[in-house]
């Protein structure tokens, strides 16, 4: 499958962005989807993830309460939401479609098979 991710930009602390990612080349509706993120110098890191029929969704304590993921498959588009952004939400957000199917969410690197190109977000203070 391929993703293309789009939606970043500069923002201040404390407003919204929505990240879209828009998949083509497989069935989307039944896989897991999930955003990432890699700020400067480390690793990159799991935000938020979503079961293929979107009924299950998981969140990483850093973004809990202010980021939501959704998806609409008729449109074969997974979103990220993101509110009350903060400076360390600085980095580049990527999108992942995962190997699995189901009603189960993944929260690791390796269980994801695609990857979007990424789209950066800045937050200024």
């Amino acid at each position: 499958v391929q993703l293309q991710a789009s939606g970043g930009g500069l923002v201040q602390a404390g407003g919204s962005r929505r990240l879209s990612c828009v998949a083509s080349g497989r069935t989307f509706r039944s896989y897991c989807m999930g955003w990432f993120r890699q700020a400067p110098g480390k690793e990159r890191e799991f935000v938020a993830t979503i079961t293929g029929a979107g009924g299950s969704t998981y969140y990483s304590d850093s973004v809990k309460g202010r980021f939501t993921i959704s998806r609409d498959n008729a449109k074969n588009t997974v979103y990220l939401q993101m509110n009350s952004l903060k400076p360390e939400d600085t980095a580049v957000y990527f999108c992942a479609a995962s190997y699995y199917s189901g009603s189960v969410y993944y929260t690791e690197i390796y269980q994801y098979a695609s990857w979007g190109q990424g789209t950066q977000v800045t937050v200024s203070s």
